[in-house]
């Protein structure tokens, strides 16, 4: 499949499911989910076609897994990163003991005086891995990468950011 296509696709579909659902026309209901039926006759109507071979590889190759759909695939939603108010209905976990947290290098003076805070997001985002964080953290310019083991003062969260 054409990979710049499939980009694009993940992109517009970022914009629409995690911060301007009403701008397509569409209303994300609990859990995030959207029709998918409803969704790509939204797609269509703006302008974007996408068909439902395209969706179904964007949500099974994007190397974040931005995209789900429910157990019957009629349903979809983005995952994480939402701007607009919405309850994913996810378990709380147990997170591992080491989390990484990808950011750009204009940052790190701020992080270091107040913590890690989710700005205008609903969440910090945080890794198991550096090689995460790296690549979360390049798409703020030069990449630097702080970690709760080595500067837990730093790491000030609670499960209700």
């Amino acid at each position: 499949m054409n990979t710049p296509r499939l980009v694009k696709i993940s992109k517009f579909l970022s914009k629409y499911l995690r911060h301007q659902p009403e701008s397509l026309g569409i209303k994300l209901a609990p859990g995030g989910w959207v029709a998918v039926e409803e969704l790509l006759a939204a797609c269509a109507k703006h302008k974007f076609p996408i068909t439902r071979q395209e969706l179904t590889a964007v949500v099974a190759t994007n190397d974040k897994q931005r995209f789900s759909f429910d157990s019957t695939g009629t349903l979809i939603r983005a995952n994480q990163g939402h701007s607009v108010e919405v309850d994913l209905q996810l378990l709380p976990a147990v997170p591992p003991d080491v989390l990484y947290h990808g950011t750009g290098h204009k940052a790190v003076e701020s992080i270091l005086q107040t913590g890690l805070n989710k700005m205008s997001r609903h969440h910090v985002h945080l890794s198991q891995d550096i090689t995460t964080a790296t690549t979360v953290g390049a798409r703020h310019g030069k990449p630097v990468v702080v970690c709760n083991a080595y500067i837990p003062n730093i790491v000030r969260l609670s499960m209700n950011i």
